[in-house]
This record gives structure tokens, C-alpha cells and sequence, in this order.
């Protein structure tokens, strides 16, 4: 067998297993590395100076506590802190949910460099929070609606709700245990408590009430569970994005707590996306219940765009297009990377994560990307069509009519093959060894200009050195590009498959490329005209993952599970937004 050929084995599903060839593979881990040169040594420091920055500039000096919370980022000239303005005050932005891939770094950068001071930085602001910021029930003052403002150290939520909410932040939860294991054991039954509104059907909300009883010392795990048909009415909103939160959860109980009743319950929330996936085609499913109309919407004319009209995808285009259109069917824009990126991502990090007791979490996710390869992907055009979960492709058909997704008129587009779809799909080649997955790795990389793969991860790669485009701008659209990120944790995996250096070269090359390009003023940022640095870059921690590799320590960093931040609510001129739109896109232009 030569280095580049798959180690298949069976799981006790009877499921492909793929190894490391050169691995110990009683870890999984890489054993041997191939060593590291100067510009990579050089790389390193990149990080430690941008560590360094952060520390210095983004550590608490304005409540006048000197407490070791940061805040989420600073003006790159004066350093000072971003700042949310409602109803003419102004709040220093603390959002430790928002800061995760951050503490990521510093515990990466600590293992790697031996100072323990960037480690530490990320520990002291957690204590922080579970000895000062957390409600009666366990829960932290986090989230997509709530911080802590740095000029009082009060938690803020009045700009929009006083509510917990999730989607896709996947905290780093090893870190939060390392810190306090029995306040994240108590967080982590908290957020189920506080987001499940009933446990016989997993009805849920991405919204979490604070201050509710979690149930004192016993777990929330015995609960009757009636395993529902999907697409019933609920009372809640069953997204995906907070849904993938809460198995994220629950595996982490399981792993770092050793709860297998907690990783129940996860693998049954799982399993209502996968039963909600269209039965002739296996794609979806973005939500696996109905909002309850408790309005009714208009019969002609534009449509209200809240939830208490019901279904909107079925209010905007049932007339259009029949029973299809149904908010979980929906696959287009945002929804495809939400269901197959983000989520995909951190099932498969989880299912890795818990062995056997993932496989089946392991096998749905994969199932569900071959899926959306089969019916969806374009690769001429390295494109994902805009369908319903029927497999209907929109491509060049509009709205007829004006609603939630937008005005009548308004063209369905395709979305392209970016970077993290390559990272997603070469991942689950990993875990799985499945042809379809590798065809479709393949043609996402020609599709990116990175090269030829091969017709079999054994193969010699044709991978193109030269490093010219997907690294410049603003991948994301919210001031936050991490493209170039992407492609080095896929290039890390391809490297794992095969263990074929080409893929390491590109990945040294594009990691150059990301400090050419992106580190201005010492920090990471989408381009040198942005004024607000981000801490949370997710660069600086593909950087590092790159260098443990090198250096045959991969497990030294802990792993990008495709998790982020935001704070969103009313934010003054604007209405409400998000701070990917008002804070960290601004430019020297503006």
C-alpha cells in the first residue's frame, strides 16, 4: 500500500472509516511532521505580535476594575474600543460569545510557544464571567443578543432583548471546562433548559429566556420524547443554526462530562433535520417544524416578514410553486452553507470527536452532503443551485411576489463553491473515505484554482503554488473575510488524507499570502483601509494549525468547528442590524 492510498475499515454501522496513512491510529493523530524552515518560524511571530496587540489594546482599562475581559475589537489608529450606539449612548462591546475563535488562538498559541500568558488571558476572562456574569440558572451573559459593556461591566440587552440567543457561536467549551468544570456542566444543561420550550417534541426556540429554573443540581435529561413527525406546528422556531448549537452542546457534555444522556438527547435533535430532509431527494432541512400562524397575512400584496404570519416561505410562494415551499425546504442564499457548512462542520468535528458513539451523526451529515453534491453542485460554473429541497432548480426564475426573502422580481442566484465548502467536503472525505464526497473535493479545488487532486487521494496532486487570487477582500461580506483561512484547514485535511506535501506547500503560500495581505497595523483585517479590527479573526488560528501540522503536532491547536459571533439589535441610523454590517465592514471611505 503506498502513502497516498485510504485505511478503510467498519464502524459497527457497517460505515466506511478512513485513517491517517503514518498515523497513530489508536489517536487519530498525526505523528510525524515535516518539519518547519525560517518563513514559518517567521509566521509564528506574525501571530504572537498580533496576540501581543490584542492583549495590550483590548483588555479592560475603562471600568476602572482593570477586570480581564476584552473587548470585541478597536479602532486600528486610536485602539479604541468598538462601541454599540443606542438611543444616544454609546456601549463598549464585551461579547466573550464573540470571542471564541480568539481564546482558540491564545490556547493554541500557548501550546505552541510555551507562554502561558496567551492561554491564561483567554482562562481569567472566562472565570470572570462564571463569578460574575451569569443568571441563576448557569447561563452566561453572552450571545446574539446580549454583552457586557466595558465602561460599566453591566450586562446589555435593551437594544434589543434581554435573551439568550445561539447560532452557530459553538463556544469552545473545552476551555470553559478547563476553567470551571462544574459552572459548564451547569451552562451546558442551562442552555438546553432555557431553549427547549417542549421536550416531548423538541420544540424549540433560537431565543432562551434568562432567569429560568435549570432544575437546581439534577440533569434536564429525563424527559419523555415522543419523536415527532416533522413540519408540526410549533412555538417555537426550530433554525437549524440554533439547533446545531444545542447538539454541539450535548456532545460536548457527553465528551468532556461523560453524560451519555446528554448526547441522547443531542443525537435525537439531529435526527429531526434529518427526518425533515425531502424523503425523495435527502436535502434540507433548515427547520423541522411550522411557526404557528397567529396572524393572518394578506392574500395579495407585499408580505409582513415575521413569523406570526406562519410559514413565510409558504405564504411568499405557495402560489408559485405548491406544498414544496416551506421555510425548511428552502435552499438558497444564507440557507445552503448555514445547513451544509456551519452545521456540517461541527457535526463532523463533534462525530470525530466522540468515536463510536458518533457514527450515526457522522453518517447523516456525510449523507446530506452527497446529497446537496448529486443534486445541487454545478461543478463547470463550481456552483450550488438555488433549489427547493425537491431538487426544483431556480436558477433564472424570480419572486412573484414580495415577502420575507425579498421583492417581487428578484432573480434566485446560485452560490458559489467557496473555500469552506473544500474544507467541509475534504472532511468528510476523511471520516468516510466516500467516492462521491472525494469527485466532488476535487472539482471544488479545479473550481478554486488550486489544481488537480487526482482520481484517488493516492495520486500524485497537480497543485498550483502560485497563490493569485481568493485571499484579497472580503469573502464574507461582513468586514470578516477568513477565505484564505478556509482553504488552509482544507488544505490541512487533504494533507492528512495523503500525506502529500503539495498541499502543505499551498498551504505555506497561502498562509504568506494572508499576512501580505491582511495584516495591517497588527492585527488581521480584511484589507488596510478597515479602521475596526475584529479580535475574533479566524486567520491567525489557520496559521497556527498550519505551523502544528509542520511541526507534527496537530492536536497542539484546537480546531476551527466553523463557529462565530455577532451582536445584533437596534443600533442608531440604522434600525436593527448586526455588527458584521455597521461595525466591522466600516472603511477609511466611510
Amino acid at each position: 500500500m503506498t502513502s497516498g492510498e485510504n485505511l478503510v475499515s467498519l464502524d459497527h454501522d457497517g460505515y466506511r472509516v478512513t485513517s491517517d496513512p503514518g498515523a497513530d491510529h489508536s489517536s487519530g493523530t498525526i505523528v510525524d511532521g515535516p518539519g518547519r524552515d525560517e518563513r514559518d518560524r517567521e509566521r509564528l511571530s506574525v501571530v504572537e505580535s498580533y496576540a501581543d496587540r490584542v492583549l495590550e489594546t483590548g483588555r479592560d482599562r475603562w471600568s476602572g476594575e482593570e477586570t480581564p475581559l476584552l473587548v470585541d475589537g478597536v479602532h486600528v489608529d486610536t485602539h479604541e474600543p468598538v462601541v454599540w450606539q443606542y438611543e444616544g449612548e454609546e456601549f463598549l462591546v464585551s461579547n466573550l460569545a464573540s470571542q471564541q475563535n480568539l481564546f482558540r488562538v491564545l490556547d493554541g498559541l500557548s501550546e505552541l510557544t510555551g507562554d502561558d500568558r496567551y492561554g491564561d488571558a483567554a482562562r481569567d476572562a472566562v472565570r470572570y464571567h462564571f463569578d460574575h456574569l451569569v443568571d441563576e440558572s448557569g447561563l452566561l451573559r453572552w450571545g446574539g443578543h446580549q454583552f457586557v459593556d466595558l465602561g460599566t461591566l453591566d450586562p446589555v440587552g435593551e437594544f434589543d432583548a434581554d435573551v439568550h440567543e445561539f447560532k452557530c457561536h459553538f463556544p469552545y467549551y473545552d476551555l470553559l471546562w478547563d476553567v470551571d468544570p462544574d459552572a459548564t456542566r451547569q451552562f451546558l444543561r442551562a442552555v438546553w433548559e432555557a431553549h427547549v420550550l417542549d421536550w416531548s417534541t423538541l420544540d424549540m426556540n433560537r431565543h432562551g429566556e434568562y432567569g429560568r429554573d435549570a432544575g437546581g443540581e439534577e440533569p434536564p435529561w429525563d424527559r419523555e420524547f415522543a419523536d415527532p413527525d416533522p413540519f408540526f406546528v410549533g412555538e417555537g422556531l426550530s433554525f437549524v443554526n440554533i439547533g446545531s448549537d444545542l447538539v454541539h452542546a450535548a456532545g460536548a457534555l457527553h465528551a468532556l462530562g461523560d453524560e451519555p444522556d446528554a448526547w441522547e438527547w443531542g443525537e435525537r435533535l439531529a435526527a429531526m433535520y434529518v427526518k425533515a430532509r425531502h424523503p425523495e431527494t435527502g436535502l434540507g432541512a433548515y427547520q423541522y417544524t411550522k411557526p404557528r400562524r397567529r396572524d393572518e397575512p394578506p392574500e395579495d400584496g407585499p408580505l409582513p416578514t415575521t413569523s406570526n404570519y406562519g410559514d413565510r416561505a409558504e405564504n411568499q410562494f405557495a402560489g408559485q410553486f405548491g406544498d414544496v415551499a416551506r421555510e425548511g425546504w428552502v435552499l438558497w442564499g444564507g440557507k445552503i452553507p448555514t445547513i451544509y457548512v456551519q452545521n456540517g462542520l461541527v457535526q463532523l468535528r463533534l462525530a470525530e470527536r466522540l468515536g463510536a458513539d458518533g457514527a450515526r451523526l457522522r453518517r447523516w451529515t456525510v449523507d446530506g452532503l452527497e446529497a446537496l453534491a448529486e443534486h445541487g453542485y454545478a461543478p463547470a460554473e463550481n456552483e450550488f443551485r438555488p433549489m427547493w429541497a425537491d431538487g426544483t432548480d431556480l436558477t433564472g426564475q424570480t419572486f412573484d411576489r414580495s415577502g420575507y426573502y425579498g421583492e417581487s422580481g428578484t432573480a434566485w442566484q446560485p452560490v458559489p463553491a467557496d473555500a469552506e465548502f473544500l474544507l467541509v467536503y475534504a472532511l468528510a472525505y476523511r471520516l468516510t473515505g466516500r467516492e462521491r464526497v472525494w469527485e466532488t473535493v476535487r472539482a471544488i479545488a479545479r473550481g478554486l484554482g488550486i489544481g488537480e487532486l487526482g482520481a484517488t487521494p493516492g495520486d500524485e496532486p497537480t497543485v498550483a503554488t502560485d497563490v493569485t487570487g481568493g485571499q484579497d477582500g472580503d469573502a464574507n461580506g461582513d468586514g470578516t473575510s477568513d477565505g484564505g483561512a478556509a482553504e488552509i484547514f482544507a488544505l490541512l485535511e487533504l494533507y492528512r488524507v495523503t500525506k502529500r506535501r503539495g498541499y502543505l506547500e499551498r498551504g505555506r503560500n497561502v498562509a504568506d499570502r494572508i499576512v501580505e495581505d491582511r495584516y495591517h497595523h497588527g492585527f488581521f483585517l480584511p484589507s488596510a483601509d478597515h479602521v475596526n479590527a475584529k479580535f475574533d479573526a479566524v486567520e491567525p488560528l489557520a496559521l497556527l494549525a498550519l505551523d502544528a501540522v509542520l511541526r507534527g503536532e496537530p492536536d497542539a491547536v484546537p480546531p476551527y468547528v466553523g463557529g462565530s459571533g455577532y451582536v445584533h439589535g437596534r443600533f442608531d441610523g440604522h434600525g436593527r442590524t448586526r455588527d458584521t454590517r455597521v461595525i466591522w465592514p466600516k472603511t477609511r471611505e466611510e
